[in-house]
């Protein structure tokens, strides 16, 4: 099979691969159309350290089931599907508690940290368990199926705070999970969705998409801007979706006493944060982490048009063209750029 394969850091060969065999309940997948992450760019560059060559990445992806492993029962040849990122075992006590995301032996596709190697789907074919795939709605292109995982993060995240059409939210970063993050507040009933972000065609694209306001962080004073805006009281929530120490303390500032901070960015491994001001003012902060069942419902909500996906994809490529977009992406003015998806046939 064609792959792009990494071979060192900054480094991509669209080059022949051994075709994957199914083992025992898995399934092997044509990959139709798989979206380049932000965590494969740091992965590529080799700054994470999750991404060690020799590696085929991609996580993000659709295709056509044409392949059966050995016990297989719930899948058919030429079912269309997309597939959770996360393989978790199904019998450790954090996925029999449904949180499949915590589980002790998880892996994810297309990664490779020192403690294992699973190769992914910027591929013709990749092997998946089938206990991680989901059948397409009908109507739903590849393109979009592909976008399945940030709009599962986006749930999951929303999903750590319990919330009410009452509950005054703030999104720090008007990126793609922040303008998930708006959208999946709104489907939730949330009547006030506050966004934050240094530029203005994402905030103008994150009012387009739910946003009720937005702030330039540049420009104002976000935490007075946010009391202002909620009678005086701040956020009762606020996401930090880019994962700074500069953002997280924007995210703190923002809330009210007794308010929440859900942590969905990662950029920086360690942050310092206001301490004091988390305790005397009694604020809860929360880890969010991919995703724990949700790709159901986020296929619902992307075939229902609750969730709009297409605003963010920037470019469709061939998976040929992968290496060169790889650059573009690390490149300084990258930020213009949303979701560019690769297609291994190219059409």
């Amino acid at each position: 099979m064609n792959a792009l394969l990494l071979t060192a850091p900054s480094r991509l060969d669209y080059t022949t691969f051994p075709d994957p065999e199914p083992g025992d309940g898995e399934v092997l997948v044509r990959v139709r159309a798989c979206g380049i992450c932000g965590s494969d760019v740091h992965g590529w560059d080799g700054s994470t350290g999750r991404r060690r060559p020799p590696l085929i990445m991609g996580h993000e992806a659709a295709g056509d089931v044409v392949g059966l492993g050995p016990r297989v029962t719930r899948w058919r040849l030429g079912e269309r599907v997309t597939f959770d990122s996360t393989v978790y075992c199904g019998s450790c006590a954090f996925c029999r508690a449904g949180r499949v995301n915590l589980c002790a032996s998880r892996e994810v596709i297309g990664v490779s940290p020192v403690e294992y190697k699973r190769h992914g789907a910027f591929a013709e074919l990749v092997v998946v368990p089938e206990r991680v795939l989901y059948r397409l709605p009908e109507a739903m292109g590849y393109e979009a199926a592909a976008m399945v995982e940030p709009v599962a993060v986006a749930l999951h995240a929303v999903g750590r705070v319990t919330v009410t059409p009452e509950t005054r939210a703030v999104v720090i970063g008007s990126g793609m999970i922040g303008l998930f993050l708006i959208q999946v507040l709104r489907w939730a009933g949330v009547k006030q969705v506050i966004a934050v972000d240094l530029s203005d065609e994402r905030l103008a694209l994150a009012r387009k998409l739910g946003a009720t306001e937005v702030l330039r962080s540049d420009q104002v004073d976000v935490a007075a801007a946010v009391a202002k805006l909620t009678g005086g009281d701040g956020a009762d929530a606020a996401w930090e979706v880019v994962g700074l120490a500069a953002t997280l303390e924007l995210a703190i500032n923002a809330v009210s006493r007794g308010g929440h901070v859900v942590m969905v960015g990662n950029l920086a491994p360690r942050a310092e944060f206001a301490m004091q001001a988390v305790v005397t003012r009694e604020l809860t902060l929360h880890g969010s982490c991919s995703s724990a069942g949700e790709y159901g419902r986020a296929l619902e909500l992307i075939a229902s048009g609750a969730v709009q996906v297409a605003p963010m994809v920037s470019a469709v490529a061939s998976l040929a063209e992968g290496a060169a977009w790889f650059e573009r992406l690390s490149a300084p003015g990258a930020g213009r750029f949303m979701k560019v998806i690769l297609k291994p046939d190219g059409r």
